[in-house]
């Protein structure tokens, strides 16, 4: 426990931080839609099994995963009667805990390959960026998805690092064959009943439909009013018995069937065990977000590679219990699961958006962009010392791998420990994991938006390689040294604009300055929060303000008695006391042009938001 006490004060000195500021930051433009939708997701629970209705469609975005924001949705529930803040602070405040457990997830994973300071400078680091800090308080899906991404992967390691042969006891053919055909009928039985969920309702309504019409089947036999009752009475009443004898079937077959294991081959069901947590965890990362099963493929790589066949068994079960805990955390896959599962995939691949993305100067559409879009935004928005460091780790580790290539030969049964031959295995983790997608994106150019936040989940590897980095240099003190000075950018970079950090560009382009009017800056116009601050100070009661974009997130802090106007609503007031624009899409331009700009928000010479008096 002593040798955690460094990283535990960091994360704790973290924490403090969080605390004294998570209530500074503005909501950012997709919380509301998500918190709709959590609140939907949250009442298919009761509508399913008491209607077999799911409410949810993929406007209402049931293609996004739910299962984090229907998390943070009943823990701000449960926190504000006890907390004395808005549910937008408390939701802040969970996200930022929620970056905290990832920040400890990386670290953990650093320990796999980096020795102790190394470590600690790598997660610091990681940590400190202000691209990062400044996600960690208001984003509800991107940075959490990278917090379970890194969690699925510690999990997933540590359950690799446990898979040993399975002892089998001798079993006459008898036993081996009831083994063999329950567990094969579970998997026939379960996965069909659920996966064809769709199939069996619309069995359900043809046999309905059939006997209102005259026809001669069960329904028949069964239903004394078949005739007089509206067909939809029928067809729900009988599929919610489907459903229910559904569920007591798995119950049953599923205590059956590890009943016997226990019996017959207790060491399996041990394994189960052993897999359990590391395959939750994979479910709730692809029910946060689609690509959550990339993980899972990272972590089945490293196990064939250092375990060979004998992890199969380990990684099938770890495969449909992650199934399992997906499905469970998304409803809207559970009226058609397969069908809506492949229809997320396809859809989230492409990020939809139709609006327009500033780069360089030059607005594009998402799908347009051009190939420096990703390397440019990678090389401008990481602090000064990230891409020096990530690239001596990289050499340093191909270098050192190659020499030792000629020493000895490669044993890949050696993985869980802190040197894997030289760095072998940190290296084709960083390819897995941050180079093919990397250059994949590119190369596809698929739709990216709002900067790359939506592949955040990459970013890991850049900060594992740094680390190498600080390893190179063998006197601690030197260590020690070189991670302070490379932490001062992130660090100012976080004070100098708080409480927006996530617009950070470094020097590489004149930071906030050079980006003025050239790259986004406030894209979720989190200044607004601000923006109620000050005219909240100045406006006279009962004010008419108008609010350019989405007005709901000056509406949160703005006073009671203010009556806010926007594009949304059909009213529009005699005049205005004050117009609020976000420079986002040059609305400070466009809207109110000849109105006097009495206040305007900014950081460096970026402007982010104008508070104007016709």
């Amino acid at each position: 426990m002593k040798k955690n006490y460094p990283i535990l004060i960091i994360l704790l000195l973290g924490l403090l931080v969080g605390f004294f500021t998570f209530d500074q930051y503005g909501e950012s433009w997709d919380d509301k839609s998500l918190q709709k939708y959590s609140v939907k997701s949250i009442n298919a629970y009761a509508t399913w099994t008491q209607q077999g209705v799911v409410s949810l469609e993929q406007d209402d975005l049931g293609n996004y995963g739910p299962f984090y924001v229907m998390l943070v949705e009943r823990v701000t529930q449960f926190l504000s009667p006890l907390l004395p803040y808005r549910l937008p602070d408390l939701r802040h405040l969970i996200y930022f805990i929620t970056y905290i457990a990832g920040v400890l997830a990386f670290y953990a994973l650093a320990k796999r390959w980096l020795s102790e300071i190394p470590a600690i400078g790598a997660t610091l680091l990681f940590m400190t960026q202000p691209l990062l800090w400044g996600h960690a308080f208001i984003n509800p899906k991107d940075t959490p998805f990278l917090v379970f991404f890194l969690l699925s992967l510690v999990f997933g390691f540590k359950m690799m690092d446990s898979i040993k042969p399975i002892s089998s006891i001798p079993l006459i053919p008898s036993a081996k064959r009831t083994l063999a055909l329950l567990t094969a009928l579970w998997l026939v039985s379960v996965f069909s009943l659920f996966f064809f969920t769709q199939a069996f309702h619309n069995y359900i309504t043809n046999l309905v439909i059939s006997a209102q019409s005259g026809g001669t089947n069960i329904i028949t036999l069964i239903a004394k009013h078949i005739t007089t009752v509206s067909s939809d009475v029928y067809v729900q009443r009988y599929f919610l018995l489907f459903l229910q004898a559904r569920t007591y079937y798995f119950l049953l077959i599923t205590a059956l069937l590890l009943f016997i294991w226990y019996r017959l081959q207790p060491n399996l069901l041990k394994l189960l065990i052993a897999v359990f947590p590391s395959a939750i965890l994979l479910g709730l990362t692809t029910s946060t977000r689609i690509l959550g099963p990339f993980a899972g493929l990272i972590v089945v790589y490293f196990a064939l590679r250092t375990k060979g066949r004998q992890a199969i068994p380990a990684l099938a079960i770890y495969a449909v219990i992650a199934m399992m805990a997906m499905y469970l955390t998304w409803p809207y896959l559970w009226v058609d699961p397969v069908g809506h599962f492949f229809d997320s995939l396809g859809t989230m691949s492409l990020y939809p958006w139709g609006g327009l993305v500033l780069f360089n100067g030059v607005k594009y559409t998402s799908s347009t962009l051009p190939y420096s879009y990703l390397p440019v935004l990678f090389a401008i928005q990481l602090t000064e010392p990230v891409w020096a460091l990530s690239i001596v780790g990289w050499v340093v580790t191909i270098a050192s791998g190659v020499r030792h290539l000629r020493r000895t030969p490669y044993r890949p049964d050696v993985f869980s420990g802190v040197q894997v031959n030289g760095k072998r295995g940190l290296v084709e983790l960083s390819l897995l994991w941050f180079v093919i997608p990397f250059i994949g994106f590119v190369i596809m150019r698929l739709a990216l938006y709002d900067n790359f936040r939506q592949v955040l989940f990459i970013l890991p590897p850049i900060f594992l390689m740094a680390g190498v980095a600080f390893e190179k240099i063998k006197n601690i003190k030197w260590q020690i040294a070189l991670v302070i000075l490379c932490l001062f950018p992130g660090i100012a970079g976080i004070v100098s604009l708080h409480p927006y950090e996530y617009i950070y560009y470094n020097r590489f382009i004149g930071g906030m300055d050079g980006a003025q009017g050239r790259f986004e800056t406030d894209y979720w116009v989190t200044s607004y929060r601000e923006a109620a601050g000050y005219v909240n100070s100045i406006a006279p009661p009962n004010a008419a303000i108008w609010v350019e974009g989405p007005a709901h997130l000056f509406a949160i802090f703005a006073r009671e008695d203010l009556k806010i106007y926007s594009w949304h609503e059909a009213e529009r007031a005699d005049r205005y006391e004050y117009v609020i624009t976000t420079t986002r899409y040059d609305f400070d331009k466009t809207s109110y042009p000849e109105a006097e700009i009495v206040h305007r928000i900014m950081r460096g010479d970026a402007l982010l938001a104008v508070i104007k008096k016709p």
